[in-house]
């Protein structure tokens, strides 16, 4: 899997982090994971056809919070574009250089305007 990986982040800044994304209402079905929305403007043909039954589209976001002592807390961005409504189709494939690009951009930003330095 390609990811965009954050490290060396302390507790107090991924709990503003989570507080953040959970006052956004982007949690996902599972504790750490967001779903940060791709805009409509940077979707690939194929997933402007599949909008409807398979959208809204986004990228996956793990919070990995350092519950042991070998481990430390982390973001992790999938660089992977993903659909709500269906987990396998052809309209479910790596980000484009695009879709990377902002959100790498937006995620950076995001952590900024915390002003949690990275």
């Amino acid at each position: 899997m390609r990811s965009y990986l954050i490290e060396d982040l302390v507790e107090a800044d991924v709990q503003k982090v989570k507080k953040a994304f959970d006052d956004m209402e982007l949690r996902g079905p599972l504790e750490g994971i967001y779903y940060l929305p791709l805009p409509d403007d940077l979707l690939q043909k194929e997933q402007i056809d599949h909008k409807d039954e398979c959208g809204p589209y986004f990228m996956a976001l793990e919070v990995v919070d350092g519950a042991s002592e070998m481990s430390e807390f982390q973001l992790k961005l999938e660089l992977l574009t993903r659909a709500r409504n269906k987990i396998r189709c052809s309209c479910v494939n790596y980000a484009t250089p695009e879709q990377r690009k902002h959100m790498i951009e937006y995620l950076d930003q995001f952590l900024d305007e915390l002003e949690i330095s990275i």
